[in-house]
């Protein structure tokens, strides 16, 4: 039990000062100083830096792509149609849901998105592609039955640009909803805010294609 304790506190402390500095900014001092352990609990626990990383992002995907991959099968096997509401639907619904006892965590974890993507990880995109590609891959064949008018490369660009919007929304979650409060005297909820957003992705991803672009497909 206290083994697990003490590898529960690295990763809390990580993925906040990950999320919070980014993954090059935050050494494993850092980390260790604050989750009040020492640096040889982190190479006994996760060996290296990068090890730590992996372990973070893992404690989200995993149960997450695990859900993925039975809302698919129950998608697959009800004859639900791949519709873009359908399919990011079920995305954002198990996003938002992964830690209900926690919801913080899900804007911590899409912090942490935001930094892998402004911080490229190499070995991270080699693990994730490794534990999590085959449940992403079913979901891209998913949306793109979904849209069968956007070729691939079109799509690949549109789910980046809406990972974007979702990362910067999700994250900025507190931010936005003091905004809201501070220029239009209106609370909103998380579920208020992810209910405008769901409409503009699903505009997003099933836009016309513009000519100039089915020139270039």
């Amino acid at each position: 039990m206290a083994q697990a304790g003490t590898v529960d506190r690295i990763l809390d402390t990580a993925e906040v000062l990950f999320a919070q500095k980014g993954f090059a900014e935050t050494s494993l001092r850092a980390i260790t100083s604050k989750a009040g352990v020492n640096l040889a609990a982190v190479n006994y626990h996760f060996g290296s830096k990068e090890a730590l990383i992996q372990a973070v992002f893992e404690r989200f995907l995993t149960p997450f792509s695990a859900a993925l991959g039975a809302k698919l099968d129950e998608m697959e096997a009800t004859g639900t149609p791949d519709t873009p509401e359908n399919v990011l639907g079920i995305v954002f619904r198990l996003a938002l849901g992964t830690h209900p006892e926690d919801p913080q965590r899900a804007a911590i974890f899409f912090r942490l998105s935001g930094q892998a993507y402004s911080q490229p990880q190499g070995h991270l995109r080699d693990y994730l592609h490794k534990h999590y590609g085959a449940v992403f891959k079913r979901l891209q064949e998913h949306l793109q039955r979904a849209v069968p008018s956007v070729p691939p490369m079109e799509l690949f660009w549109r789910v980046q640009f809406s990972l974007g919007a979702v990362i910067f929304t999700l994250s900025g979650m507190q931010s936005l909803q003091a905004i809201s409060k501070a220029d239009f005297n209106l609370d909103v909820s998380a579920a208020d805010i992810t209910r405008r957003l769901l409409p503009f992705l699903v505009g997003g991803i099933q836009a016309p294609m513009p000519d100039q672009l089915k020139v270039e497909s």
